[in-house]
């Protein structure tokens, strides 16, 4: 059976989150993301005040940098417009704490993200990799991709053809590349629901660029730049749970 991940993804949350959505559905008009937390406080500032650094050669992570930049990113999912995604910035907060309070017990010690995983292998032994920080970060870089594969594609110009100004196509498309597998199907029909809800583009937009009037191409750029080292980073956690056969798969 798939998990779903975190403790908000246990069946009777999922049932209350699906019924509570399609209720606020019927009644309340699309979002504006421009009037979110976010247009005041401004998302892409936030993303490129806090951009990821250049990996190493060996293209190791540096946890307490990791740590610090990923700490950043929760309130991205308030621009989606629904309070669904809230169970993915929930997961994502938790998952960062975990991995600060063993990192925090030895900083000299697990200096790497790959230095944790490796010490938990050899402690847990056969509950590895079901435990602790690697089960944390396994977690956290789902969370990670849905984003990275959601701004790609903005940057990408994926669009609904017949619905040019909504992003649901980006939203779908992160969630079935990151998430949707891993998830049970209640969550699932709960993400489904969110999509109706899914902000403009423009306001989308708008949000990402501190509720300023900036052209998309602008903005744009700005998610281009910051994508770079972010995806890297991404790919590379991706890497070493492969090279470590630390990964689980629900498939």
């Amino acid at each position: 059976e798939k998990k779903s991940g975190g403790d908000d993804d246990d069946d009777d949350v999922g049932w209350k989150l699906f019924h509570t959505h399609l209720r606020r559905i019927q009644f309340r008009k699309r979002a504006v993301v421009a009037l979110s937390p976010l247009s005041q406080d401004g998302t892409m500032s936030l993303l490129l005040d806090n951009q990821f650094a250049e990996l190493p050669a060996d293209r190791s992570v540096d946890t307490k940098t990791f740590l610090d930049n990923v700490s950043t990113l929760p309130p991205f999912f308030d621009c989606l417009g629904s309070k669904v995604f809230s169970i993915i910035k929930s997961d994502i907060n938790g998952n960062i704490t975990k991995i600060r309070a063993v990192y925090d017990q030895d900083p000299a010690k697990y200096v790497t993200l790959q230095d944790i995983v490796e010490a938990e292998r050899d402690t847990h032994k056969g509950e590895w990799p079901k435990v602790g920080a690697t089960l944390a970060l396994m977690w956290l870089k789902r969370g990670l991709r849905f984003i990275q594969v959601l701004l790609q594609s903005l940057a990408d110009g994926d669009r609904d053809e017949n619905n040019p100004n909504l992003i649901r196509v980006n939203i779908n498309k992160a969630y079935e590349h990151a998430l949707k597998k891993y998830h049970g199907w209640i969550v699932q029909k709960v993400f489904t629901a969110a999509l109706i809800a899914a902000p403009y583009r423009s306001n989308f937009l708008k949000a990402l660029s501190k509720g300023e009037e900036v052209k998309d191409e602008d903005c744009l750029a700005n998610v281009r730049l910051f994508l770079v080292n972010y995806t890297t980073t991404v790919d590379a956690i991706y890497e070493m749970y492969s090279n470590l056969n630390a990964e689980l798969d629900y498939t």
